[in-house]
């Protein structure tokens, strides 16, 4: 049986107001080696293009923590974040991470609950799954766009993600994914 995404009560896919999930199952990598490009956000911008501008503003980072504050820039958004679940893969259990972010104010603001589940499974394989449930004026329109951005860029976030783990850039070219942000244009 695979483990499932821990939801908050307000953002419960089916009650928000846009709800994405995305999941890949890869052979040759475990959890721990996927873990800190996950964790790390100033890792994002080197294998992820719909990443910008990560920082931290309490000076701490840049690893991700229980109640650790960051932001970054995402899908023409500053995203605001506070991660509310953090358990490291260990002993067979499975990564968790999930952070509330929001941005914007009054008619524009989009408050969201993007989670992460990390599980190794039998031969080898190992499990990522990412999902997130939107509320706010954008996230409505959002989830009318056709074709829909959030499937999509969280689809090239996690291709991304392997890639980096595998020490690629996902079409055989060596990336440095220990390298610190860098603006990239919406």
């Amino acid at each position: 049986m695979m483990n499932a995404i821990e939801w908050p009560e307000s953002y419960l896919p089916g009650y928000a107001d846009n709800f994405a999930s995305n999941e890949a199952i890869v052979a040759g990598l475990t959890a721990a080696e996927i873990w800190p490009f996950l964790t790390e956000p100033t890792r994002w911008p080197s294998y992820y293009a719909n990443s910008a501008n990560v920082r931290f503003p309490n000076g701490d980072g840049p690893a991700l923590t229980l109640g650790r504050r960051f932001s970054f820039d995402t899908f023409g958004f500053l995203i605001n974040a506070e991660v509310v679940e953090y358990v490291a893969p260990v002993g067979g259990q499975p990564g968790r991470v999930g952070w509330h972010g929001w941005g914007g104010e009054g008619d524009g603001r989009l408050d969201v609950h993007h989670a992460w589940l990390i599980e190794d499974l039998q031969g080898d394989r190992v499990r990522i799954l990412t999902q997130e449930t939107q509320n706010g004026a954008p996230a409505k329109d959002l989830a009318t766009t056709v074709p829909n951005p959030m499937l999509n860029g969280h689809q090239e976030w996690l291709d991304g993600l392997v890639a980096a783990a595998r020490g690629t850039s996902g079409d055989g070219r060596a990336i440095n994914a220990s390298a610190g942000p860098r603006v990239v244009g919406h």
